[in-house]
């Protein structure tokens, strides 16, 4: 099985990512404390609870969300990639039209950090 890698930001403001090294588009990663397994799944419970939001690809250690924005059903792709060495789930929030998001992909990852706080 390949190693899945996160694809880099582009120029545009409307992405993140925990593997990019410019402050515009760097975002920390989540740590997690329990198993893999058990981070994914906890993971999966918390962005559950969010609206307009489905999981379209999933393996051991990747997970790819589709996040609709409500009014013009913009969609954002998200992808996490747990780090079972590190104890780290990277991640990447991009739009997948458009330039700027006005902060939206940034805003829902620190959304979803305080979600997942203490449970992974």
């Amino acid at each position: 099985m390949s190693q899945r890698t996160l694809s880099p930001c582009s120029s545009s403001p409307n992405c993140v990512s925990t593997q990019a090294t410019d402050e515009s588009h760097a975002i920390a990663p989540f740590l997690y404390k329990k198993s893999r397994a058990e981070a994914k799944e906890a993971l999966k419970s918390a962005l559950a609870t969010l609206p307009r939001t489905k999981l379209v690809d999933e393996d051991e250690s990747y997970l790819h969300y589709e996040f609709t924005s409500l009014l013009l059903r913009f969609v954002d792709d998200v992808e996490f990639l747990f780090d079972e060495t590190a104890k780290t789930v990277q991640f990447r929030s991009a739009s997948r039209m458009g330039y700027s998001d006005l902060g939206v992909n940034r805003k829902r990852m620190e959304q979803v950090r305080i979600l997942v706080g203490g449970k992974l």
